[in-house]
């Protein structure tokens, strides 16, 4: 999985380029907590729209970040997830703590 990361003000935006899953989750959750430090972002926006695949080790990424920085009053958004990604987020009740929006 590669992963982009762009800057604008106090949002950070994070695009998703592959599979995020059992393989991948641990250097994803490593590049994830080193860059949203570096960027002292307070909006993280996941742009899921280049994400093939992403099992339960990705909820646990997104979930564990979550738990990580919002006591660091950081907010995380959920952007353009692809139907199965979609599915997997609504079953896990991820947008309960990650609103999907509509621009990244």
């Amino acid at each position: 999985m590669d992963i982009l990361y762009d800057r604008s003000g106090s949002t950070l935006r994070v695009t998703f380029c592959g599979e995020l899953d059992e393989s991948t989750a641990d250097d994803v959750r490593a590049s994830l907590d080193r860059n949203i430090l570096l960027s002292d972002a307070h909006r993280v926006i996941f742009d899921m729209s280049r994400m093939s695949f992403m099992d339960s080790s990705g909820i646990g990424v997104l979930v564990g970040r979550y738990k990580k920085f919002s006591p660091r009053r950081v907010c995380f958004f959920v952007f353009s997830p692809n139907p199965t990604v979609d599915k997997i987020l609504r079953l896990s009740g991820i947008y309960t703590i990650m609103p999907e929006v509509e621009t990244a």
